[in-house]
């Protein structure tokens, strides 16, 4: 058995030019998750349900669990003294970690403390992504220019998924590793060693419930997987859960497709390009996936803002393809930008 601890150290001779320091950073993320999930197995029994009464920088009421995973997270990377700037989605501004301990710290993380928290009061799988950067400057607790980097630029990426199990799946460019969680010892252990993606899969992932507002490229692909075919499975399955890292949780093991697009309300997209696409567009592509808006790739978008929107086609590379190539001949780029 192997321990997330054991296999970061293992592994840090992939990074030549670190010294622990990307190796204690990682660590330091999976003890908050421990906490996170701690609390998270205690809804219904104490207090942490419901909204907090707050409304966060997205336009969202933040769920009591939002703002304590937030805390969670931000207190420890602070703490372990490896990280000097954090940018959440619970945050409207970049937070500077100024402690004596995280001055002229190496890296820079922007994270998603806990993606689909609606589904907390209802007792459905939630999660947290994470995205760590080299920064940029050279001194003191880091600027906003440390954190806007295309997604290419991204030393690891992860996600933190609070289900049946616990589940930490992480990447640093050398392939993508999962580990459970094991209560009895309190643990992360390596589980999913090597997780490769299938090339195609029978299930698409969308809120239908959006329908009539989606692009007519969207609409078409959406047919497609609809209409029977033995030859290629069809008609597909339809799954979707709400959160989107157990959506993508699944499609990663089983093979499928998760697609966010635009719509009349959100034309540039509603996902977070820095905190949730580029981590999850980087472990898809580190796991042999593809990850692309439906026109460009994912980690090539330029970042200019920390709460930057966004549209997403991510999964199997053979769906994605196909739904790229409904996505040119039905809405092509140059018409929605007129439009």
């Amino acid at each position: 058995m192997i321990t997330l601890g054991q296999f970061i150290i293992k592994k840090q001779s992939d990074f030549p030019y670190a010294k622990g320091e990307l190796s204690r950073l990682l660590r330091d993320i999976g003890i908050a998750a421990k906490i996170v999930n701690r609390e998270i197995n205690k809804a219904g029994l104490a207090d942490i349900l419901g909204d907090s009464g707050v409304v966060n920088v997205q336009g969202e009421t933040q769920k009591k669990l939002d703002v304590y995973a937030n805390e969670q997270f931000i207190s420890a990377l602070s703490s372990g003294g490896e990280c000097c700037l954090v940018a959440s989605e619970e945050n409207e501004e970049v937070v500077l970690l100024n402690t004596d301990v995280s001055k002229n710290a190496k890296y820079v993380v922007a994270i998603d403390p806990l993606d689909g928290s609606s589904n907390i009061d209802v007792n459905v799988a939630v999660g947290t992504t994470f995205s760590i950067y080299r920064r940029k400057s050279t001194d003191g607790n880091g600027v906003l220019e440390d954190i806007l980097q295309k997604g290419t630029e991204q030393v690891a990426a992860g996600y933190v998924i609070y289900g049946s199990s616990t589940m930490l799946v992480y990447t640093t460019g050398k392939g993508v590793n999962g580990f459970t969680l094991d209560p009895s010892i309190g643990e992360f252990c390596l589980s999913h060693a090597d997780i490769k993606i299938p090339e195609t899969g029978t299930i698409y992932s969308i809120n239908e419930g959006n329908y009539v507002h989606f692009p007519e490229g969207v609409k078409k692909y959406i047919k497609y997987c609809q209409v029977e075919d033995d030859a290629t499975q069809r008609p597909y399955t339809s799954r979707y859960i709400g959160s989107m890292v157990a959506d993508l949780h699944r499609n990663l093991i089983k093979g499928g497709i998760y697609i966010y697009p635009s719509t009349a309300s959100a034309p540039k997209g509603k996902l977070r390009l820095v905190y949730e696409c580029n981590p999850l567009a980087f472990i898809i592509e580190q796991a042999g996936g593809r990850a692309t808006n439906g026109y460009e790739r994912i980690l090539d978008i330029d970042v200019t803002e920390i709460h930057q929107r966004e549209s997403i086609f991510i999964g199997s590379t053979k769906m994605v393809l196909l739904a790229e190539e409904y996505m040119a001949q039905y809405s092509p780029k140059e018409i929605l930008k007129v439009s």
